[in-house]
């Protein structure tokens, strides 16, 4: 059966980028997939796989998601009640989080139990960009991924209440998460669609799923 995966368009996030990156990544290795950009949730219904990027602030993002009539319901229905591969990516990672502090308190989807908190500065350049490390921290995981560089820009991350949510982690300052997972939803803290061959492999492994 032929996959389709719909990167969810709603004013938020490296969307074409997102889309060329996927688009790829089916071409080269032939795979029976399509993926298209929409922020119609009716698409979100029909899909097998569903991609939620992100950029800027997460009270933005937000209302983003919450000012498409039906989009969160629908969302919600696709990954927590039918179990269907969902994919965070950066702002759309954090906003899997129960709450965030940045600029104020906000709610998020609360689908991964945690908090997203600011980074420390101290003697740090904020935001955290460019290419960094992640490491395996021994949680179970069906997406696979090599333990290297991978290019992240934020200044927020993801605080998980529970140690088994946490699949990598990188380190700039703290220790923070770079990879969280519950079930078949998955969040990426840095940008997979920027991080070479390594990043396309992740894609890879998620639309196989």
């Amino acid at each position: 059966m032929k996959r389709l995966i719909t990167i969810v368009d709603y004013g938020s996030g490296n969307i074409l980028s997102a889309k060329k990156s996927f688009s790829k990544v089916i071409e080269k290795n032939n795979l029976n997939a399509e993926v298209v950009i929409s922020e119609n949730p009716k698409f979100i219904k029909n899909s097998s796989h569903v991609v939620l990027p992100g950029q800027g602030a997460f009270k933005t993002c937000m209302e983003g998601l919450k000012n498409i009539p039906g989009m969160i319901e629908e969302l919600d229905n696709f990954a927590v009640k039918r179990a269907r591969p969902f994919f965070g990516i950066c702002v759309g990672m954090q906003l899997l989080a129960d709450t965030s502090s940045e600029n104020g308190n906000h709610v998020g989807l609360g689908w991964i139990n945690g908090s997203i908190e600011k980074l420390p500065s101290a003697d740090l350049k904020m935001p955290h960009m460019g290419w960094n490390t992640i490491k395996n921290v021994g949680s179970k995981s069906k997406i696979m991924f090599r333990e290297t560089d991978y290019y992240f820009v934020h200044s927020y991350y993801f605080n998980c209440k529970k140690r088994e949510n946490v699949v990598s982690e990188t380190y700039y300052g703290i220790n923070f998460p770079s990879i969280v997972n519950k079930e078949n939803i998955y969040g990426l803290q840095f940008h997979p669609e920027k991080s070479s061959d390594q990043g396309l492999e992740i894609i890879k492994n998620f639309i196989c799923l």
